[in-house]
Order: C-alpha cells, then sequence, then structure tokens
C-alpha cells in the first residue's frame, strides 16, 4: 500500500488553520446554543393547545370515529405502550403506531415533554398522550415510511396522521448546535489556510504553488 505524506508546509498551515478554527468554533457554539434556547422558549408546549397537556377537559379518543369527531383530542395509553409497537420516519419526524381502545391502529407524531404519567412506575399505569389533532395526508405514497413502522400490524388508516406536535417541534440540540460549530470551522480552514500559506511563501518559508508570470511587452 503506497503512502501519501503531505509537505511540511500543508501541516503547518493546517495546524495554524486548525487552531483559529477552535476559537472560531467555540464562538459559533455559543451563539447557536443561545439561538437554540431562544428556540426552545419560542416553541413551548402550551397546556390544552396542540402538542401540549392534556387536562380532564380534553376529549379522550377511542376509536377512529371519535378522532375524526371532534378537532381536537388526547388519547389514553397504557404505560409506555405507545413507543413499543412500531416507529418509522417521515419527513422530519418520527412517527409511533398508536393503537387506540377499538383495536384501531393509526400513525401519530408525538411530542413526549408532554406525555403525563398518571403512575410513578411510568411502565404500568396509564399515560395522557398530548393535545392532538387530524392532519390528511396520504402515507401510503411513503413505502419506506410504511415498511418502518408496519413492520409488526398494518395501519388501520394511511389517509391521515394524528399530529401531537404542532408547533412544538424544534430541531435536535445536536443538529442545532454541533452543525453550525463544525461548519463554521470547516470555512476557518477552508480561508486560513490558503492565507497562512501565501505569507509563508511571501517569506520565502514555503514553496510558491502558484508562481505568477509576468511576459514583457516585446517593443
Amino acid at each position: 500500500m503506497r503512502r501519501v505524506l503531505l509537505p511540511t508546509d500543508v501541516w503547518i498551515c493546517l495546524l495554524l488553520s486548525m487552531l483559529i478554527a477552535q476559537g472560531t468554533g467555540y464562538v459559533a457554539k455559543q451563539v447557536a446554543q443561545k439561538v437554540y434556547v431562544k428556540e426552545l422558549e419560542n416553541h413551548a408546549a402550551v397546556d390544552g393547545e396542540i402538542g401540549g397537556r392534556a387536562d380532564k377537559t380534553v376529549f379522550r379518543a377511542q376509536s377512529v370515529e371519535d378522532l375524526l369527531s371532534h378537532d381536537t383530542f388526547t388519547i389514553v395509553s397504557e404505560g409506555i405502550h405507545f413507543m413499543n409497537d412500531g416507529m418509522g420516519y417521515h419527513g422530519k419526524f418520527a412517527f409511533y403506531s398508536l393503537e387506540l381502545s377499538s383495536g384501531e391502529r393509526i400513525a401519530a407524531v408525538i411530542n413526549r415533554e408532554s406525555v403525563q404519567f398518571e403512575d410513578e412506575v411510568y411502565h404500568s399505569g396509564e399515560s395522557v398522550l398530548p393535545v392532538g389533532r387530524i392532519v390528511w395526508e396520504d402515507l401510503s405514497q411513503d413505502e419506506l415510511f410504511l415498511g418502518q413502522i408496519e413492520y409488526r400490524d398494518p395501519l388501520t388508516r394511511k389517509d391521515f396522521y394524528v399530529d401531537m406536535v404542532g408547533d412544538t417541534a424544534v430541531m435536535a440540540e445536536e443538529q442545532a448546535v454541533e452543525a453550525p460549530q463544525l461548519f463554521v470551522q470547516l470555512l476557518t480552514v477552508c480561508i486560513f489556510f490558503p492565507i497562512f500559506h501565501a505569507i509563508g511563501s511571501s517569506l520565502g518559508i514555503f514553496p510558491r504553488y502558484f508562481a505568477l508570470r509576468h511576459k514583457k511587452k516585446e517593443k
């Protein structure tokens, strides 16, 4: 196997650029974290609204008919059963295969922060899911998604899903903070590497990669 070693000048410029990138990455991370916290505040769940906690005044749906006959509702699940019957990714959300008391099964996207466990041991007892609503969409068009969420049991209805997230959805912290930090660090290296090399070349420390040639005009 042939090994290719980078020239010393390249390593030096990379090292200097990476040192600068550590600083710009730190600043980018601090800014991204502040933006993320603000985003969480702006999308905080409101009790009684879609994605928020459901109190006793919110209708408890037990069948598809109940879902279709109410603008908003909640669903009561046994323990954490709502998370264990299948999950699939559709769009930017993770959907759960949710079984209703009637035995019917529908796809639901759930704000787990607003789930209320009525028993301290949340594996047992009842769990009151967030306030939800019907969203009409033909899920049968996403075969990959159906292959994921229906690995155990098929959905009863595929022409809609239950939205229990609403406006509470925000990007995961890793994506919201680490992605901008990495992008800024890479951009810093791309900017400062040629700058350091140009400085070193002008001082005669590094070899010139690009030599400018000036043609003399013939008289």
